[in-house]
Parts: C-alpha cells; structure tokens; sequence
C-alpha cells in the first residue's frame, strides 16, 4: 500500500502545479483509498469472507495477524492507535485499551453498521464495554483439554491433572501468558484474574512444577503438534480443538471441572484508525448472517449472530467443540484486566519459558 501511494504522488507531482503540500495530498489520497487494514489473528477472517468483501465493495483488505493480545496492544500503543483500520481481539483487551490516558479506541458510529441489529444480545453489555461503545462482539470462545487416549492413561477431568508426572515432556499449551498462568491460578482455587502478588508468587512456584511436562508453546496451531504425535495431551480454543478431532477421531475432548477459560472476541476500530468508513463497512459485512456463518463455519468458534443460524450447517451447530453445553457458561472464567499486576504476569511468564 505504501509503494502505491508513494507512485501515485509522483504522478500527481508531475502533472500538477506547485501548490499543493505533500501532507495535503496525503489526506486526499488517504481519504479516498479503497483500502482496510486488518489486524488480528492468523486466518481468523476466512479468506473467502476476505474476498466477498472484496469483491462486492472494491475495498481491498490488507491482513496483519499477531499471535497474543500482548503484541498487538504494544504495536497499538506503538502506533498511537493507528496503522490499522479493524482490531480483532479479546474482550480483557477491550478494557484495558478503553482505559488508556489516551484511549486507545474511537466509538462504534452503529448508525453505520445497520447488521449490528443481528448480534445476540446475549453478548453485548459485557464487563469489558458494558455500553457497547468500542466494541462489537465478533466471536465466542472456550479453552478445553485435547488428548489422546492411546498415549495418555490417567483420567483426565481437571486442569490440575495437567500436572501429573506422567505426562513429562507430552504436553501442549498456549503461547498465552495469561492463558498458561491463569492455570495455575486455578489449580490453586484462586482468580484467573489475581492481582495479590503472594497470590501469583505462589502460581509461579505452580508453574515450575508444570514445565518439565510442557514440550510445544503454540498459539496458532496446538492441535499440529497432537496429529503428528509430537505431543499427546494440550489445552487449546474450541476451533482447535475441533481441528484436533477432525486429525485423530480417537482424541477425547475435556471440559475441565474447575470451569473453562472464556473469551469474547471483538471488532474495534483504533482512535487514529486510516479508513474508518470502510472500517464500518467491513464490520457492517461482517455481520451479515451469511458471512457470519461462513466465518464460524471457517474458524469455528462460537457464533454470536442471530441471523447467521438459517445458514449455518447441522454439522457445526453439532459440533461439541464449538458449541459446549450452556451449563458449561455458568463456570466460565473471563479474563479481565489485571492493571498494574501486568507486570508480574509478565515477569512470571518470561521466567517459565525460560526454564
């Protein structure tokens, strides 16, 4: 995009008067790109999602993917809330990016996203942005345990089996501080959410008990690592864990008795956002019922739009991967901001990849 702008310049310089101002120019053209950057995680906006979009607005789609929350709130804050048009991400994150000094977001113009009407309400006025004013619910996920039962033979029920001595060097776990140390937390009866410092000491100490059982830290693919023997057991998102299934029908899905980590992930539009119309309009596409349901049934994780279900296939509304047993939801634990305790959060993390 950059390479195109730059070419375009030099054109307009050499057929026009002198009088117009590089940064003038640069508005213009900027106002007029039919571009929309995206930012999120690898494939999680199907390519054919991509290319319909593409196709029935002229708006090309420039896709950037990070694997944590982390990195893309530093690149964020980097860019003070620009670079990029739409942000898929968490719901925690959503919380800490409207808690900026400067805040890091600009409000949902709804009166230009008409589909908005399709999400659930089930969903909105949520913890993280109880008025719905920088986000807008795009997907919903749930953190379980994949392994194989050929390999693994103790009775997996709970994330505190994880620590089992059996299962040295066969493990996978997410490439996600808060993920991986919220385990812990919770083998401990505590908060996936502490903040005490003693508290999290004490994780840390949990933790080290748990490195010599983890072999592969993978964010993007856990369940390759499954299929291809390399690990026998791991914790992982629904749409991975369905991915894992689909690989070895002999793999036994857990939902973990202490209750799943649960995530919404939403579309948010940063505060110096380039493109902000066509921002809207590919958060209006988004949400339309056959995208959506193209979405989940790419991605598959939950779907949150109510006029997705007339196109969603049997195949993955049966799909105990995607959609868990609502009485699963009662035991959720929901990532939330941890503040200042960020900081030890990352510490402990940096010391037990290291190990």
């Amino acid at each position: 995009m950059l390479k195109n702008r730059f070419k375009a310049l030099s054109i307009l310089l050499a057929v026009s008067i002198i009088g117009f101002t590089l940064v003038g120019c640069g508005k213009s053209k900027t106002s007029e790109e039919k571009v929309v950057n995206i930012y999120t995680w690898a494939n999680y906006v199907p390519a054919n999602v991509v290319k319909n979009f593409e196709k029935s607005t002229g708006i090309k789609v420039n896709y950037s993917n990070f694997s944590t929350n982390e990195e893309m709130l530093a690149k964020l804050r980097a860019s003070k809330g620009g670079q990029y048009d739409v942000i898929i991400c968490a719901d925690y994150m959503v919380q800490i990016m409207a808690k900026q000094k400067n805040v890091l977001l600009q409000p949902i113009n709804k009166s230009a996203i008409p589909n908005y009407k399709n999400i659930d309400k089930a969903y909105l006025g949520q913890y993280y942005d109880k008025t719905n004013k920088y986000s807008v619910p795009y997907s919903l996920g749930s953190q379980m345990i994949v392994y194989n039962p050929d390999k693994v033979k103790i009775d997996i029920k709970r994330i505190s089996d994880l620590w089992s001595p059996s299962l040295k060097g066969s493990e996978v776990l997410l490439e996600d501080p808060r993920s991986v140390i919220g385990m812990a937390l919770t083998k401990l009866g505590y908060n996936i959410n502490e903040t005490d410092p003693a508290k999290l000491a004490q994780a840390k100490v949990e933790l080290a008990k748990l490195r010599a059982n983890v072999k592969v830290f993978d964010a993007d693919t856990p369940m390759t690592s499954l299929i291809n023997g390399d690990t026998n057991i791991g914790v992982m998102w629904g749409s991975q864990a369905s991915a894992a299934i689909k690989g070895n029908k002999k793999f036994k899905i857990v939902y973990p008795k202490e209750g799943m980590q649960f995530e919404e992930d939403n579309l948010i539009v940063p505060v110096n956002a380039p493109h902000q119309k066509n921002a809207e309009k590919f958060i209006n596409y988004v949400l339309g019922g056959k995208a959506s349901s193209d979405i989940t049934t790419s991605i598959e994780y939950i779907n949150v739009n109510i006029a997705a279900k007339k196109f969603m296939p049997q195949t993955v509304l049966n799909n105990k991967a995607i959609y868990i047993p609502k009485n699963e939801f009662t035991k959720a634990k929901h990532l939330q901001d941890a503040g200042s305790a960020s900081k030890l959060y990352d510490s402990i993390w940096s010391e037990f990849k290291q190990k």
